[in-house]
């Protein structure tokens, strides 16, 4: 029967679909501004200007929310060309979009918020006029998610929160952060009695203090939260039943880490700095060992490119995927890893040990800021469920095991 489904998938663009994929390669190439283009080939600091100046544009045109519907402004694209529009981006060299608001907050609240939270937050959402993060680790919960331990607790028209968030990517830069808070302790599940509320990051109460990492960067933050004062309206679902969110806003977030298009793209700038990287005074690409495992990391992007067109083929069908599309993020960041090291192999002492902030030293860009690149990819494994989480899930959900 496998066999049978393999025979009758199909694995390659239609007419219509590689002509929307000239259209949005040439529209990228015309309208990607070459300051952005250039500060995302040379690994430079993103700040938050630069992020919502690319996502104002792609606003501006009317592509920034595909996945929305069409009545709060998505653009009515399929699955195929969605996922065509994602990979050229990253294969331009586009900024990415933070997910946070765009393809986390914003799908829970079409699926699961009110008509009120709708129209107060999408469309600020859409336009780039509120910067979101994420509030679900916490020390001590991090895989274990649903052993997380941040209070809310209802006094009359208002929660009172009380706990601490750590690891929140963005939290210095943001305007609102969506939080999993336990407002229930005592449940024979401790996955129940967790509620999903939106937070104003002005709040009193609420500190923000930057977690800098091994590369040098203020990318992630721990954030405190003393007596905050959040309105009742702001609980998203029903009071109790925010894990059923958590799993939903998680099951987009995986789909978005594969990133094949960004990592075509660095495979082809390896492959081009190893051809001139003299090794024993041949080209590292003649070097049998090196040869070898560029091979390897080609072949496995190739293979996990047939894979996304697979689970595009199930739902151009109408086929949901189910919790195999654990292996898209699992191998996909296994790839960014891959490649990472062996640009660092490739170039060796000639990686840059720090991240030029304000420009001021002019690197090329295959080796600038290599080193704490190289650094910062040792996450991939681990957020959105680190990938023995994903292992694991695909054994009992998609094996039977």
């Amino acid at each position: 029967m496998n066999r049978l489904l393999w025979c009758t998938m199909d694995l390659n663009y239609s007419k219509e679909e590689l002509a929307f994929r000239d259209e949005v390669s040439g529209w990228l190439a015309d309208n990607l501004p070459a300051d952005l283009r250039d500060k995302v080939a040379r690994y430079a600091h993103l700040s938050r200007d630069d992020l919502l100046r690319w996502h104002q544009i792609l606003a501006a045109r009317g592509w920034i929310a595909p996945s929305w519907p069409q009545e709060w402004g998505g653009t009515g694209w399929n699955v195929v060309q969605r996922y065509i529009f994602d990979e050229a981006c990253g294969y331009a060299g586009a900024p990415p979009l933070v997910p946070f608001g765009l393809l986390m907050c914003a799908p829970v609240l079409l699926k699961f918020g009110t008509e009120a939270q709708k129209q107060r937050f999408l469309p600020r959402i859409y336009r780039g006029e509120e910067f979101w993060c994420q509030g679900y680790s916490e020390p001590g919960s991090g895989s274990d998610l649903a052993s997380l331990s941040t209070r809310a607790v209802q006094q009359g028209d208002h929660y009172v929160v009380n706990g601490q968030k750590t690891w929140t990517t963005l939290a210095h830069m943001a305007d609102w952060i969506f939080c999993l808070v336990r407002t229930e302790a005592r449940t024979e599940r401790k996955q129940d009695g967790i509620s999903f509320l939106l937070v104003d990051m002005k709040s009193p109460g609420i500190t923000v203090r930057p977690l800098i990492l091994m590369d040098g960067g203020h990318e992630v933050n721990e954030v405190f939260f003393d007596d905050v004062s959040v309105p009742v309206e702001n609980l998203v679902h029903d009071e109790g039943k925010g894990w059923t969110v958590a799993k939903y806003l998680l099951g987009h977030e995986r789909m978005n880490t594969a990133r094949i298009g960004a990592s075509q793209r660095e495979l082809e700038k390896l492959t081009a700095f190893a051809a001139q990287q003299l090794h024993d005074g041949k080209p590292l690409t003649e070097d049998t060992r090196f040869r070898d495992k560029l091979s390897r990391v080609e072949v496995e992007l190739m293979a996990l490119s047939i894979t996304n067109l697979r689970f595009l083929d199930q739902l151009r069908e109408g086929r949901a995927p189910g919790a195999e599309v654990s292996m898209l993020k699992i191998k996909g960041t296994e790839i960014q890893q891959a490649l990472a090291e062996l640009m660092m192999q490739a170039v060796g002492p000639l990686a840059q040990p720090f991240s030029p902030v304000d420009g001021s030293v002019d690197f090329d860009d295959f080796t600038a800021s290599l080193a704490p690149r190289y650094c910062n990819f040792r996450k991939t494994s681990i957020y959105a469920g680190s990938n023995e989480i994903q292992r694991n899930i695909i054994a009992k959900m998609a094996l039977g095991l």
